[in-house]
């Protein structure tokens, strides 16, 4: 029978092994489980390996004699030592729980072996880790590539940037304040015991001291729902677009809707046009605007194909969301310290200069254009702008007001510690 250890080591083989996403992974294998708990451990598994892999292997290579053949038991193995190092789980219990998975998944010629290595480290912890972290990647558990990138942006912050990134990140609410106060807010939670706070910076924002499932959350789901999950970084994009009264807006790459929806919630637009390339992602934003109750007019076509979605008339305002390299959100999904590719930062530079190239001519004069990355690597972001700026001479940069994060050459940069890694430039089209 599936449990939690048995099925986070196969998602955890297909994140690795098959270069997979870690969000499709949970959705399509958490299902096995009908004991919440039994799902809560496996996601806890299953980000937690994947947020200190690096470290992980580092240690079985000290512990084993040669490398083993069997994907799974690697797996299992990097699963006992997360529980041994990070996690409340008494040592006995999480050893006897993880050797009992080589059983589940019917190799019990593995058994012994499991036991042994896990105890090993059990008794010479302190000189195993001591040894594991003279290797800053091991310590710090980042690829050396996405360290390079860091200490060149970020000569001073580098180091903090990659422990914030291995830290669990908090949940963020938006509200919808033409709905629901914050204060009010904040009060019903206490009276269900969720604790919660005020998020800095933003005006629709509410921290919860604690992780909740969202069903539980009041103002989540039903007719008038009013509250999304939404980090206070992500909140920023629809107060810098400063929408005025009447314009037509486009959303360039939508999906999965967040801000599309908050766009909707602050502002009374003549139409809002919101585009992704993905019919699976459309459907994401249709879910996000129809629980919420809103309404955008919505296409599944290539932003970098206009002819094919516009009608010639110019934009008074665009959010273009590019696609990056999601440096900024590792603490969220730290798949992607695994999933992305050092080739990869050039092509998103130039997938994101293209975009940019497009939309362009489709802004109306006087019409602002905000572009947004979840990265914190300067090529695709203030070096991207330069570029940009540099190319168009009717382009000028719009001073974004607010104390959260960086000022950089040009645009904003907000670093992964209260918030996720955002970055923000407003161009205004003169």
């Amino acid at each position: 029978m599936q449990n939690s250890r048995s099925i986070a080591t196969k998602i955890l083989s297909q994140v690795i092994w098959q270069k997979r996403s870690l969000t499709d992974c949970l959705t399509k294998q958490l299902v096995n489980l009908t004991d919440s708990r039994e799902r809560a451990l496996a996601q806890e598994l299953c980000y937690g390996v994947l947020r200190w892999l690096l470290r992980l292997q580092a240690i079985t290579h000290q512990l084993l004699h040669k490398k083993l053949k069997d994907n799974d038991i690697q797996i299992l193995l990097l699963i006992g030592l997360y529980q041994l190092i990070y996690l409340r789980t008494p040592p006995y219990a999480a050893i006897a729980a993880t050797v009992e998975v080589t059983r589940i998944l019917k190799k019990p010629k593995t058994t012994g072996l499991v036991n042994a290595i896990l105890r090993n480290f059990q008794r010479n912890s302190e000189e195993i880790l001591a040894i594991v972290d003279n290797n800053i990647e091991a310590k710090l558990s980042h690829p050396g590539w996405i360290l390079e990138h860091l200490q060149a942006d970020w000569p001073e912050q580098w180091e903090a940037i990659a422990t914030a990134n291995n830290v669990h990140p908090p949940m963020t609410l938006r509200l919808n304040t033409k709905l629901m106060a914050r204060d009010k807010y904040i009060a019903t939670l206490k009276e269900l015991d969720i604790a919660a706070n005020i998020t800095p910076y933003t005006n629709y924002g509410i921290t919860l001291t604690e992780p909740v499932d969202i069903r539980k959350l009041p103002g989540f789901a039903g007719k008038d729902a009013y509250v999304s999950v939404q980090d206070g970084a992500a909140q920023l994009a629809a107060e810098f677009l400063d929408v005025p009264e009447g314009a037509r807006v486009l959303d360039a790459c939508a999906a999965p809707g967040g801000k599309t929806a908050h766009l909707l919630e602050c502002y009374n637009m003549k139409a809002l046009l919101a585009i992704d390339n993905q019919a699976s992602r459309v459907s994401l934003l249709h879910d996000t605007l129809q629980r919420l109750n809103l309404t955008a007019q919505t296409k599944c076509a290539d932003v970098c194909q206009p002819d094919d979605w516009w009608n010639g008339k110019q934009f008074d305002r665009i959010l273009l969301d590019v696609p990056c390299s999601a440096s900024g959100v590792i603490r969220r999904h730290p798949d992607i310290k695994h999933l992305r590719q050092p080739e990869d930062i050039d092509n998103l530079v130039a997938q994101q200069a293209l975009l940019l190239d497009t939309l362009w001519p489709l802004l109306a004069p006087g019409g602002k254009l905000l572009y947004v990355t979840c990265s914190v690597f300067a090529a695709e972001n203030y070096l991207q702008i330069q570029d940009f700026l540099a190319k168009y001479s009717d382009a000028n940069e719009v001073e974004l007001t607010t104390e959260c994060g960086h000022q950089q050459m040009y645009g904003r940069q907000i670093l992964p510690d209260e918030f996720d890694g955002f970055y923000y430039a407003c161009l205004s089209k003169h």
